[in-house]
């Protein structure tokens, strides 16, 4: 699949633009028009450019408000096209993106639409070039992809064909099946964008909201699937507007770019061939038909069997020490060359990093995944563009396969074990002497702070490199606004990572402990959890009587239970499938620990309950 992006994606100047989409592997760009007319470089500069960079120049566009136009403003928009020609002659380019009219379209014929069209077409081939004619979502009257096909084929004209843009053709909830049924020769380029489904005017939606694919909610793997079985072979590109990504470091946002289009050519493989067997089982044929375009695939992985080890960063780490005694776990030891400590609760295992820590205080700096291989596992990532995250290691000690998620948390892909154990945990050794009455726990989830530019990176990392599933968003209200959080997850449960975009307010500010994360642990008894550690001297969350009430009003519970929660400071929420019951200790640097036990088939976080977290959590910062 030949691989492209629109400039427009991107922030910068245009030999930025070009310079990073050439670093992050694309095969071609579209030059958006303003990129070109703000630049200092002449088109024959740009033309070298990109000749030297590797990059093809696959679109020039777009060409705005031409069609359904009277007879004296046909005649400015032709002048005003053979410009565009010309120049276009001098980038080396051969391709113009020409939109249907939104704002001085006047007359609604075909008819005339198509003879203006073909007019344009006529002028387009005495210099060259190939016009793609797309239908806006938000088009005067052409605003309906087999709409724009339909007159294209009215003209038949070798120099006019079409452009399929997915998010105008999804955004409008058009049928993408009839794409198969459009001569391959007339579709002369495909853009590609997710978003989020919204509720609000299309043309809003598209300038601001648009993502990389992976990143939002429309069904791209079928919308390119029938692109490729209509025989297309030409480039699949991205055109993405949206005001995070334009405000973004380039480079890196278009890495992101080019593993959302990795990540797309393998789903579209898999949807091929799962809707291929469906066709050939319904046939009783097991042939598999092969299409002009070819699709890569990656290393195939199994999604994670759960979580290896989470660790923690520091500086002085005493209070940590301190606050995971006082959970209940136990001291392994440290690690036999470096300076790591290793604590554990049943198969819950948390590593504290006193090597060189790059912040003050506590924070969150790695996470253990337990995978089937490692070493596959890791050469997928490595595909999908995430940096190697490299660990010494001495003689019998164990290498494990890293990588650098999008906020910098390192991620560690280790060999599962059947028993839930971990073979490195030989390297520690002189640690205190564990309690008989030691409870078993696991890591139930972890909750990661994302920067606000980072954001829609991260559920792409995680979905493709880790196969975790990206569940509905939800907003949850905090003292400085609201508090968009993203569950990342199995299909099964054993790995949930949640991923909270902090306020905007929080985010500007330079101190990263006004936004904490957290590690959540799953106990078989949290009552007797929470007595223990307060006999220990754990300081818990304070939560406001008035949470109590409330809780009283909502479920009825039994007087007893109540007051038991209430004295521990847990927290609860029920629901059809089961019960929830949690508690969270104070915040040490920027991390804080929760308690939870899950009772039933309850599958949630405690959502009710975390805008009391917030309020409380903040009301302690600023106190302090």
């Amino acid at each position: 699949m030949r691989t492209g992006i629109a400039t427009v994606c991107l922030s910068g100047t245009l030999k930025e633009k070009m310079q990073a989409c050439a670093i992050a592997g694309f095969d071609g760009i579209e030059i958006f028009e303003q990129d070109l007319v703000t630049s200092p470089h002449s088109p024959e500069e740009v033309r070298s450019m990109a000749a030297d960079l590797g990059l093809g120049l696959d679109l020039y566009q777009p060409f705005r408000d031409f069609d359904g136009v009277t007879p004296d403003l046909l005649k400015a928009n032709l002048r005003r096209a053979e410009a565009k020609f010309k120049l276009m002659s001098r980038l080396g380019m051969d391709t113009i993106l020409v939109c249907s009219n939104v704002a001085t379209a006047t007359i609604d014929d075909d008819e005339l639409r198509a003879s203006q069209l073909a007019e344009l077409a006529g002028l387009a081939g005495d210099h060259g070039v190939k016009v793609a004619y797309e239908a806006l979502a938000w088009g005067k009257y052409v605003n309906d992809y087999e709409h724009a096909y339909r007159l294209v084929e009215m003209v038949d004209h070798p120099n006019l064909g079409t452009c399929l843009d997915s998010f105008h053709i999804l955004s409008r909830y058009w049928d993408t099946a009839p794409i198969e049924d459009i001569n391959a020769e007339k579709i002369f380029f495909v853009q590609v964008a997710d978003a989020p489904k919204l509720s609000m005017d299309v043309l809003s939606w598209s300038r601001h909201y648009r993502v990389f694919p992976g990143e939002g909610q429309f069904e791209l793997a079928k919308f390119m699937g029938h692109v490729v079985r209509a025989g297309y072979t030409g480039p699949v590109s991205l055109e993405v507007f949206n005001d995070v990504f334009r405000q973004s470091d380039t480079e890196r946002t278009a890495v992101d770019a080019m593993r959302s289009l990795i990540w797309l050519e393998e789903q579209s493989a898999k949807w091929l061939a799962s809707t291929s067997r469906e066709t050939a089982a319904g046939n009783g044929s097991a042939s598999r038909r092969r299409y002009p375009m070819e699709l890569a695939t990656l290393p195939k992985v199994n999604e994670p069997a759960g979580f290896n080890f989470a660790e923690v960063k520091a500086d002085d780490t005493a209070q940590l020490e301190k606050l995971l005694g006082q959970l209940g776990f136990g001291f392994e030891g440290r690690h036999r060359t470096k300076d790591v400590q290793l604590w554990t609760m049943g198969q819950a295992r948390v590593i504290i990093n006193e090597q060189a820590a790059s912040h003050s205080e506590p924070a969150i700096a790695a996470l253990g995944f337990d995978v089937d291989s490692p070493v596959i596992a890791s050469a997928r990532a490595q595909q999908l563009k995430a940096p190697v995250v490299a660990r010494k290691v001495q003689a019998d000690e164990e290498v494990f396969q890293g990588i650098s998620a999008p906020d910098s948390t390192e991620i560690f892909l280790c060999q599962g074990s059947p028993d839930g154990t971990a073979a490195w945990t030989h390297e520690f050794g002189e640690g205190l002497e564990h309690s008989a009455a030691q409870r078993n726990a696991v890591i139930d989830h972890v909750n990661l702070a994302q920067p606000w530019q980072h954001f829609d990176e991260a559920v792409l990392f995680y979905t493709s490199a880790l196969a975790l599933e990206p569940q509905p968003f939800a907003e949850v209200p905090s003292p400085s606004g609201l508090v968009r959080s993203q569950v990342m997850e199995t299909s099964n449960g054993a790995v949930r990572l949640v991923l909270n975009l902090a306020p905007a307010q929080q985010a500007q500010e330079t101190a990263r402990k006004t936004y904490q994360e957290h590690i959540a642990f799953a106990v078989d008894d949290l009552v007797a959890t929470a007595r223990s550690a307060r006999d220990r001297g754990l300081e818990f969350l304070q939560i406001p009587a008035n949470y109590y009430e409330d809780l009283d009003a909502r479920f009825d519970l039994e007087p007893g239970f109540l007051g038991t929660l209430k004295e521990l400071n847990l927290l609860y929420d029920r629901d059809a499938n089961g019960e929830f019951l949690h508690f969270y200790t104070a915040t040490v640097g920027s991390v804080f620990f929760e308690m939870v036990e899950r009772r039933g088939s309850y599958d949630g976080y405690g959502a009710p309950n975390a805008p009391v977290r917030h309020a409380v959590q903040y009301d302690s910062l600023h106190r302090v």
